[in-house]
């Protein structure tokens, strides 16, 4: 089982971050963090890096209902969904598969949420 799933767009960089942010808002999710891996690798370290944004994405009422169901699944959120310069006037989009995260856990109800987290993102992902 991958631990992700993604698709690769011909579009640039900042065109597919917007489209992210927009099909997973359209999704019901939020943004909760963001991580510009690109900056920050460069401040920290002094390395050039490609564009790598880190969106935290999280659909409340699913997140909701896995912290009922398992209080340390917070853990595991929010569901990381990568944005990569791929090279070649392409985008890479890439987002965490939570069936596979949560597989560590064994709690059946909490893997039916994670199956519904994963449709949601699967559907944006495609969206793209």
């Amino acid at each position: 089982m991958s631990y992700y799933f993604a698709k690769t767009l011909p579009i640039t960089f900042d065109e597919a971050v917007a489209r992210t942010r927009d099909a997973l808002e359209q999704a019901g999710f939020g943004i909760l963090t963001e991580i510009d891996v690109k900056e920050t690798l460069h401040k920290k370290i002094g390395v050039d890096f490609p564009n790598y944004r880190i969106l935290g994405a999280c659909n409340p009422a699913l997140a909701y209902e896995a912290i009922k169901l398992e209080n340390k699944a917070g853990t595991m959120l929010p569901c990381n969904v990568v944005v990569r310069d791929a090279g070649n006037g392409q985008t890479e989009v890439a987002a965490i598969d939570p069936v596979a995260s949560m597989q560590a856990i064994n709690n059946p109800e909490l893997k039916q949420v994670a199956a519904q987290v994963r449709a949601k993102l699967e559907k944006v992902i495609a969206a793209l």
